[in-house]
């Protein structure tokens, strides 16, 4: 049914919301220069408790898929994320993660057979031209390090979701666990580069541990279940389409919450990127998401389509 698809698409871009918080919430409540010791509290308390609820592991050649899965989406993602949001004035680390979908329409190209479309590419343009108008006010004089690590997140972050589309769900596993093995194999190649790079753990104050509880729980554990939830039900260019809900989210907390001010151009920006985040939703799931060889869905969801009747799924499978 329509309201179903509807009411996932709703559901999944829950996470780019939640993520759009995260500049915010990095600034005004963590400790400064702390990238990878912020990206092991977002990850490895949230990927621990998902396995402790799950109790699932992975099995067979998913050690390995879930290693290189929680490195692209979680263990590279989440420092290089960081690194550029402490470098990067306002919101201008989420405007050059805005080029995501032109970089997930080319991934999808190649490694799920789904030929990209003008509509797409033209979509993902003025998505990211639109995000580039909500942040104009932060121009200056941009820090190349932080470019670079927005630049490598993005694609890190495209790659990963490309692949959890291609790899799917192995029998008899849910979201929740994929995302608690990921989270917990991302966590744990950070660890020991946070303690080489950036020694002990500094100390925390109140302020500091609310923000690290709320990136851990709400901003990861639930977020990522959302996001690879959505991955393996609707199509991979859908879901990244998603994506500049984040950097809309920062403006408008940036507006709402540190009393930063929106002009017209910015509007006309978010206008432009939202406009491109719904076109990019519209007609995306009936196009051909056949790839030769690849099996984008487990018996588990199948048995799951034919109980709800999910258009979104079934669409999939022409």
């Amino acid at each position: 049914m329509a309201s179903n698809r509807a009411a996932l698409i709703l559901l999944t871009a829950l996470a780019p919301v939640s993520w759009g918080t995260t500049y915010a919430v990095t600034t005004e409540f963590l400790p400064p220069d702390r990238p990878l010791f912020t990206g092991l509290m977002r990850a490895l308390p949230a990927g621990l408790l998902l396995l402790a609820v799950t109790r699932v592991l992975p099995r067979g050649a998913w050690w390995g898929k879930s290693a290189v899965l929680g490195a692209l989406n979680i263990g590279a993602f989440f420092p290089l994320l960081f690194l550029s949001a402490y470098r990067l004035p306002g919101g201008m680390a989420a405007v050059v993660g805005s080029v995501g979908p032109l970089l997930v329409v080319g991934l999808s190209a190649l490694l799920l057979g789904q030929r990209p479309t003008v509509r797409n590419v033209l979509t993902g343009v003025v998505a990211a031209f639109g995000v580039s108008l909500v942040v104009l006010k932060a121009a200056g004089a941009l820090d190349l390090v932080g470019v670079l690590a927005a630049l490598a997140a993005t694609a890190s972050m495209s790659a990963g979701t490309v692949l959890t589309k291609r790899w799917g769900r192995p029998d008899g596993v849910g979201p929740l666990a994929l995302t608690g093995w990921q989270l917990t194999a991302g966590g744990l190649l950070i660890a020991p580069l946070a303690v080489l790079v950036e020694g002990a753990p500094p100390a925390l104050d109140g302020r500091a541990t609310v923000g690290y509880l709320y990136l851990a729980l709400a901003n990861t554990a639930v977020a990522y279940w959302l996001w690879f939830r959505g991955i393996g039900r609707l199509t991979a260019t859908q879901v990244t389409f998603l994506g500049p809900l984040s950097p809309l989210t920062a403006a408008v907390v940036g507006w709402a919450a540190l009393g930063q001010t929106l002009t017209p151009l910015q509007l006309t920006g978010m206008a432009l990127a939202f406009g491109a985040t719904v076109v990019g939703q519209v007609g995306a799931g009936r196009g051909s998401v056949r790839a030769h060889g690849v099996r984008l869905f487990s018996s588990t969801e199948e048995n799951d389509r034919k109980v709800s009747m999910d258009v979104t799924d079934r669409a999939l499978r022409r």
